[in-house]
């Protein structure tokens, strides 16, 4: 008898040493939105290594880790259209206020993007650093994204090779066309960015240089992209009274090039603009039925932020930022830049007076340690404080400054961002820094749309005010941005794509930051898987940097 059970002891450890768990990760009864759009159903979802390996009963299985996500909704992670972390993922790579929302892949390149740079443009950037100092280790738009990597960083990472940086390597800062030698070397430098990876050629058509550029120049880009089936995304000539007609110059590059396009955080800025919305929305729906694919993307905010460039024409601006500073303090200049910036035009685009008054022009970032208590407060206190006019005002923190100044300019209407939000070919983005309540990063003020752009959404316009359905906001932030940028196993909650999963409370989930306290954390996510690994646990960072390079499809590694 004795003998018998010293035999079934050995029996039963030998039978559990060699049972391992069926899958890394068991997510048990949560409510899967899958990214289709389609109603959701209650299911458990299996993660092996760095993919999603079944999603169904799994009652019978085991995972090393599982986590009871009864009551939590589960889906893809949320990809944000047009990031800014480009340095704040240098600073601190968790990228905590976008995965605290969700959030899993990062998309840079709104006209600038860190590559391809040349020796003058890197000198041109480290001079130009703020409050984040690094160093410039790489050259190509493709070397710094695995130099993110390499790093480590939380979310994954991808990019646009920005028709801004392209045009500043050939031809600086100038107002001109180029010549057809110059054209193709910056032809070859898309393509370069293309076969690294990028996923597309991004433009930001309102700030100079890329003012200068005419039609014709960003379809001779745009067929190079087009060749390696990369989108053409743009932050469009103008938002605001040229806004239909800089739509049609958007839709004439699509179809000259070939390509697919997309409108950089749609808008409709300035009050006496507002009404153009249906109009954009309506030319976009013929443009659709023409054949043609154009979308867009959005943030869920009435303010814009930019600087206080987009209170001054772009020729004063001409021949980068030192050759602005030095106009500023001319003073035939700035007698004539009063004059335009408070004067309406159809030339360029002038966000001080689309803002409506100096009270509407929040000042947030500065590099000056005399001028940072002056964040947070508008263009007009600061008038006052001085004794100066707010165009005055605006040339003077240039000047003193030596910089842009980071800027907000509420310029949109609630309606319009609701009805933007109703849009099923419109996907989000955050277009600021992903960034933290703490160290270097609480030296300027952000924009709040940093830390609570998805969560906004699901929160305010989905649970709250129901604009969409949950299941269609999802889509929206999952499989349709996915689908525009043409990536692999992402986007969608299935059998065989990467484990960006995110879990989250449908019924608390939630914004906090504020305009006047924009360092706040959104809350109702729980837990974030990126590539299988956990990066969020019970709502806290857990310091895990599995991220990684997000290529677009022309990509020739791909081949290999």
């Amino acid at each position: 008898m004795i003998r018998l059970k010293v035999f079934l002891l050995t029996a039963l450890v030998a039978t559990a040493a060699c049972t391992s768990p069926d899958y890394d990760v068991v997510i048990r009864g949560g409510t899967v939105y899958d990214g289709s759009g389609s109603v959701p159903t209650i299911a458990d979802v299996g993660i092996a290594g760095d993919s999603v390996s079944a999603i169904g009963s799994l009652e019978d299985a085991r995972g090393r880790v599982e986590i009871d996500a009864s009551g939590l909704a589960v889906a893809p992670g949320f990809i944000n259209m047009l990031s800014w972390a480009t340095e704040s993922l240098i600073e601190d790579g968790r990228s905590q206020s976008d995965i605290r929302q969700g959030v899993t892949l990062e998309v840079f390149g709104e006209g600038w993007s860190m590559g391809p740079l040349n020796e003058r443009m890197k000198e041109e950037a480290l001079e130009r650093q703020g409050d984040i100092r690094y160093e410039i280790k790489w050259t190509t738009l493709g070397e710094y994204l695995d130099h993110l990597v390499e790093r480590g960083v939380s979310t994954n990472v991808a990019s646009f090779v920005g028709a801004t940086t392209v045009r500043i390597h050939v031809l600086g800062y100038e107002d001109r066309a180029p010549d057809r030698a110059e054209l193709e070397e910056m032809r070859a430098l898309v393509r370069q960015a293309m076969e690294e990876g990028a996923v597309g050629l991004g433009s930001s058509l309102i700030y100079p240089p890329a003012f200068y550029a005419e039609t014709d120049e960003l379809i001779e880009l745009a067929r190079v992209a087009a060749e390696y089936d990369g989108l053409y995304i743009s932050h469009m000539r103008s938002e605001g009274n040229q806004l239909l007609e800089a739509l049609e110059e958007l839709i004439t590059v699509a179809r000259e090039a070939g390509i697919r396009a997309e409108i950089y955080h749609l808008k409709a800025a300035g009050q006496n603009n507002w009404e153009k919305l249906d109009a954009l929305i309506e030319r976009v729906e013929a443009a659709r039925a023409e054949g043609l694919h154009i979308t867009a993307d959005m943030y869920t905010y009435t303010a814009g932020a930019t600087g206080l460039g987009a209170a001054m024409p772009p020729w004063v601006q001409e021949g980068g930022h030192d050759a602005w500073v030095e106009r500023l303090q001319d003073p035939a200049i700035r007698e004539r830049l009063i004059a335009e910036m408070t004067t309406p035009t159809d030339e360029w685009e002038n966000l001080y007076l689309a803002a409506g008054s100096a009270e509407n022009v929040l000042l947030f970032g500065f590099k000056s340690e005399e001028l940072k208590p002056l964040t947070g407060k508008t263009l007009a206190e600061v008038a006052a404080m001085r004794g100066t006019t707010p165009e005055e005002t605006a040339m003077d923190l240039v000047v003193e400054d030596d910089s842009g100044v980071g800027t907000v300019y509420f310029i949109m209407s609630e309606e319009n961002v609701a009805k933007k939000i109703r849009q099923p070919w419109v996907s989000f983005d955050s277009d600021a820094e992903s960034l933290a309540p703490e160290g270097v990063f609480l030296e300027s003020n952000p924009h709040p749309r940093a830390y609570g752009t998805f969560a906004r959404l699901l929160g305010r316009y989905v649970r709250e005010e129901g604009v969409i359905p949950l299941e269609e906001a999802v889509r929206r932030l999952t499989s349709l941005p996915a689908s525009n940028l043409k990536i692999e196993r992402r986007g969608s909650l299935a059998p065989g794509y990467f484990a960006d999963v995110v879990i989250f409370d449908p019924e608390t989930i939630i914004d906090h930051a504020t305009f006047a306290e924009p360092h706040q954390y959104a809350t109702g996510v729980l837990h974030v898987f990126v590539n299988g690994s956990q990066v969020l646990a019970d709502g806290e960072h857990t310091g895990a940097t599995p991220g990684r390079v997000v290529r677009g499809p022309g990509w020739v590694g791909r081949q290999n």
